[in-house]
């Protein structure tokens, strides 16, 4: 039941738990993020190729990766592996894969930016506007709060969470000093995950600067941004001593933003965060020059940006793309994440990616779906206080001259034109899920994986460089890894059942599955350990690039190009608050898939452009997840 927090009881309802261990306990004994060896590198390099190159193709991407691993990689190598020991610190991998993001030059919003969309409110009522936009605002408060006191659980990954999940284990780690936390988790089958993305969560943004972009925090900013109409309104959500404003008050603040009639800015701000990051800087500078600092600050140093919608939303692809790009005049894309919350109170996140990963944006978006679903700061029968909320609240007036007004009239028109460009699709896949694959010992990611290739060979007859996400989070610093779900294993299996259904039994084409399941979980365990190839290659050419050194003849072979050029991007998420999670494709011709394996059903989302059919795909998705379940039921299926 709903039970609403004492404000009394010295600041309970401040927090949303205390930990009696610290959240930050594990952080200074995590593991540190191997560098693989590099002949196992190559190795895992070249079964990557294999699948997309012709024999003749793939005998000269041997040859180039031999000699690299024998010569000018070898060196590399071991600078990188001496540079690492020099920075115990962190990880080899932070500094390259910061610049990788903030060096980017495209528009953040479809390029890198993603979203993920809140469950609504199993109480029907809490789903108004006000109320829900209210309630999150405080909960995500009380999380910035809960986690900056250090009461936030430490995140930690349980393999058997029935002798690590308890309260007994975490009385006796608390004492055990932080030098050495994470051996005495490491003994019960739980890893800790770093948490050092955390802080940037809130009072956050991404700062345009002309080659190279900024990351900017500023945790003594007190005020939350809102944004509605184009508009944009500040005011403060922590007072002077630390202490959360009221949840009334903050109810009746958003209220006086909701029923704000000012019309909509002629020329609207928010357009300049989807820009270009060059054409975008130097318009910031003008920005600058123009009188518009303190403006601008308020923006950058805000808690966060809570995005109201003056509309509801129809159906899950109206979602997508109110989650992932919106009007682009009520976001402000620099932001560490923006909460949007439309007119019927569905919310979701859109998160800026160069300052994390899905794992910290989850964690939150978890804590605060819990938090104000189960103890909702408000409710439907709450009174918003009686304060002076005009006072309280002020609205950002910009200064803009006629150089601006044609930036963000640009802006808008670039904007337009690539949202127009863009097709979201979805599909859920009904006749079963994880638990029917669990039952045939098939693992479920690598059966969703197989359907994406399987799909794309019916479709276009071909085997394309695929990339799925893999968190590193077990180690200090880590980032993430990349699985590359594209084998010989998939191709085999593919083209059995696309272009040969009647030459195999059903016994075959279910090895053919199993074949491909065991490869897949092994490409997931060594990513996951930190033993995949894409982030060691990528580090050793940034050493090169960084060193001066003529780019070696490795990395400038077509095939390493191709295989970086990843035309279905995968990405998936499984979480009780979130609804469903998209983001752009990463290539012009590409496709973005965000997938979900619930127990008895799989949801999978795609986005695309016009060079690419991204319903049609769906369909070949669809098929091809029926003749695998099928296949795995023992049935026949039809070409």
């Amino acid at each position: 039941g709903r039970w609403r927090r004492g404000y009394s009881s010295a600041g309970a309802a401040e927090y949303l738990h205390r930990s009696i261990v610290p959240t930050m306990h594990y952080q200074k004994s995590l593991p540190r993020l191997p560098i693989p060896k590099l002949e196992d590198t190559i190795k895992r390099y070249l079964n990557a190729q294999k699948p997309l190159l012709s024999d003749d193709q793939f005998r000269k991407t041997e040859e180039l990766a031999h000699s690299f691993e024998q010569g000018i990689g070898r060196e590399l190598h071991e600078q990188l592996v001496a540079q690492d020991n020099q920075n115990k610190h962190t990880s080899y991998i932070t500094g390259p894969w910061f610049d990788m993001y903030l060096k980017a030059r495209e528009p953040v919003v479809l390029n890198f930016n993603a979203f993920m969309s809140f469950n609504p409110d199993p109480n029907p009522e809490y789903n108004d506007q006000l109320i829900r936009a209210t309630n999150m605002t405080v909960s995500a408060l009380r999380f910035m709060k809960t986690f900056r006191a250090g009461y936030l659980e430490p995140e930690i990954f349980h393999l058997n969470p029935e002798k690590s999940d308890t309260e007994m284990f975490k009385k006796i780690i608390r004492f055990v000093p932080s030098s050495f936390s994470w051996f005495g988790a490491y003994m019960v089958n739980a890893y800790p995950l770093d948490m050092s993305q955390y802080f940037r969560l809130f009072n956050s943004t991404r700062v345009p600067k002309l080659n190279i972009d900024e990351l900017y925090t500023d945790e003594k900013a007190k005020h939350l941004l809102v944004l509605r109409n184009g508009n944009f309104y500040i005011f403060d959500v922590i007072d002077r001593d630390g202490n959360m404003l009221k949840p009334s008050e903050i109810q009746a603040h958003l209220k006086y933003i909701l029923s704000d009639s000012s019309p909509a800015p002629a020329f609207p701000l928010g357009y300049l965060s989807s820009e270009n990051r060059d054409t975008w800087a130097l318009l910031r500078k003008n920005l600058l020059e123009s009188g518009n600092e303190e403006c601008l600050q308020k923006v950058d140093s805000a808690v966060f940006c809570l995005s109201l919608d003056d509309f509801p939303v129809e159906d899950f692809v109206h979602l997508s793309h109110t989650m992932l790009h919106g009007d682009g005049a009520n976001r402000w894309y620099d932001k560490s994440f923006n909460l949007i919350i439309t007119k019927d109170g569905t919310a979701g996140i859109n998160f800026e990616h160069s300052w994390g990963d899905g794992v910290a944006v989850l964690r939150f978006q978890n804590e605060v779906f819990k938090d104000s679903t189960k103890a909702p700061a408000i409710s439907p029968e709450s009174q918003p206080a009686s304060v002076d909320s005009s006072r309280a609240v002020q609205k950002l007036d910009f200064k803009l001259n006629d150089a601006l007004k044609a930036g963000i009239t640009k802006a808008k028109e670039k904007f337009d034109a690539t949202v127009e460009a863009l097709s979201l699709n979805m599909i859920q896949f009904s006749e079963g899920g994880k638990d029917l694959l669990k039952q045939k010992k098939v693992s479920p990611d690598g059966v969703a994986q197989l359907a994406f290739q399987m799909a794309f060979l019916r479709q276009y007859n071909q085997t394309v460089a695929t990339y799925e996400s893999c968190s590193t989070a077990a180690f200090k610093h880590g980032r993430t890894e990349t699985i590359r779900p594209a084998s010989i294993h998939t191709k085999k299996c593919s083209e059995a059942f696309v272009k040969e259904t009647s030459k195999h039994s059903t016994e075959e084409l279910q090895k053919l599955i199993e074949e491909c399941s065991k490869y897949h979980g092994r490409l997931t365990k060594e990513a996951a350990m930190g033993q995949g190839f894409d982030r060691h290659l990528f580090g050793l050419r940034c050493l090169a690039l960084s060193k001066g050194i003529a780019l070696p003849d490795f990395y400038q072979d077509q095939a390493y190009a191709r295989l970086n050029h990843n035309i279905i991007s995968t990405s998936t998420l499984l979480s009780p608050a979130v609804q469903l999670g998209g983001f752009g494709p990463v290539v012009p011709d590409g496709f973005g898939v965000g997938y979900q394996v619930h127990d008895d059903w799989i949801g999978c989302n795609v986005s695309s452009y016009p060079t690419r059919n991204g319903k049609e795909f769906l369909q070949c998705i669809n098929k091809s997840l029926e003749d695998i379940f099928n296949v795995l039921k023992g049935k026949k299926i039809s070409s």
